[in-house]
């Protein structure tokens, strides 16, 4: 009788130990899955703000004068607020 409980025992440690094992195998296989994902999203996302940035430069170049008119604008608005503000103090 004393066997029978010894492999039973035994089998169920053998069991519990594929079972974690298993269990192990799929988790890392996840993370590298993640890993997988957000590697691509960062590469994605940089190859996004790389062509906004040559989208940009580029209409700045083609729109020189208008570029240069808003910059004189929102200059003397952002003046005209500062000094605004430093009256009222």
């Amino acid at each position: 009788m004393s066997q029978t409980v010894v492999e039973r025992a035994a089998e169920h440690v053998t069991e519990s130990a594929q079972q974690a094992s298993r269990a192990v195998s799929a988790i890392a296989d996840a993370i590298e899955d993640g890993v997988k994902v957000a590697r691509r999203a960062g590469k994605q996302g940089g190859d996004a703000a790389e062509e906004f940035l040559h989208d940009t430069t580029q209409r700045l170049q083609r729109h020189g004068v208008l570029t240069i008119a808003i910059t004189f604008a929102i200059g003397v608005a952002a003046g005209s607020l500062i000094g605004w503000t430093i009256r009222r103090s």
